[in-house]
């Protein structure tokens, strides 16, 4: 370790140097990671936007073409027309440059489209259920009896939740079958066997292919199994129904 003494004015001052200089180096190291991390950052939501931004510029390609091709106009006369050079529009046309909206704007003027038209397809992703044969979530507590299945098929979530289909197997007989009320309509369709099935005072007979529509608030069941196994698909309309806030 070096001392200094106030006898060595020189080594004080190359002290106080060396000491300023590797502050300045800090501080210059903790700006350079922060800029690095700024950028990594910056970096990393340019790569989420990326594919967002591939997916627009494709859907605004297509729509293009389309329209123009609608309106059985050469791309040569589409160009004249907008001022709009061939090659760019060729880009466009290709998903290679993302036009402005100003652009977007003279392309539906000429082509005699809205300038939503050309995002039409953008937004179109939506939620699905799909459900592989026999993977159903069986239902219970409905009133069911032994040999009395009911497979639901998948059902939407939230405001969208506006149907509940579901596969309907019976495979025994009953002394008394359950009865059903809820609001909204019901479609049955007989896939196989034969049974009779009551909706309010009357009952219908049916034997596979035969469908039957009707009021859910009104009371509904089987009535008789006339020939095993009875099978069916039952699709509840419930309308739209709100998750509470």
């Amino acid at each position: 370790m070096r001392v200094v003494t106030a006898a060595d004015p020189l080594a004080a001052l190359d002290s106080a140097m060396h000491t300023g200089q590797a502050h300045a180096e800090q501080e210059n190291a903790e700006i350079a990671g922060s800029e690095i991390a700024g950028s990594k950052v910056a970096g990393s939501e340019q790569e989420r936007a990326a594919p967002l931004e591939t997916t627009l510029s494709s859907v605004i390609a297509l729509r293009v073409k389309e329209s123009r091709r609608r309106a059985g106009m050469p791309i040569s006369q589409l160009a004249e027309r907008t001022g709009i050079s061939k090659g760019m529009l060729s880009k466009i046309e290709n998903a290679q440059v993302s036009p402005s909206l100003a652009t977007l704007a003279r392309l539906a003027d000429v082509l005699e489209v809205p300038v939503t038209s050309f995002f039409r397809g953008f937004d179109e992703e939506r939620d699905a259920v799909f459900v592989k044969s026999g993977h159903g979530a069986e239902i219970r507590g409905q009133g069911a009896a032994a040999g009395h299945h009911y497979l639901q098929l998948g059902t939407m979530r939230g405001q969208h939740r506006r149907m509940v289909p579901q596969l309907v197997t019976l495979t025994e007989q009953a002394e008394v079958f359950p009865l059903f009320q809820h609001p909204g309509t019901e479609f049955l369709y007989m896939l196989s066997g034969v049974m009779a099935y009551g909706h309010g005072r009357a009952v219908y007979v049916l034997e596979p292919g035969d469908a039957l529509h009707f009021d859910g608030e009104a009371s509904h069941g089987p009535v008789e199994l006339i020939k095993l196994p009875a099978r069916f698909l039952s699709v509840t309309a419930v309308g739209v129904v709100r998750d509470p806030a």
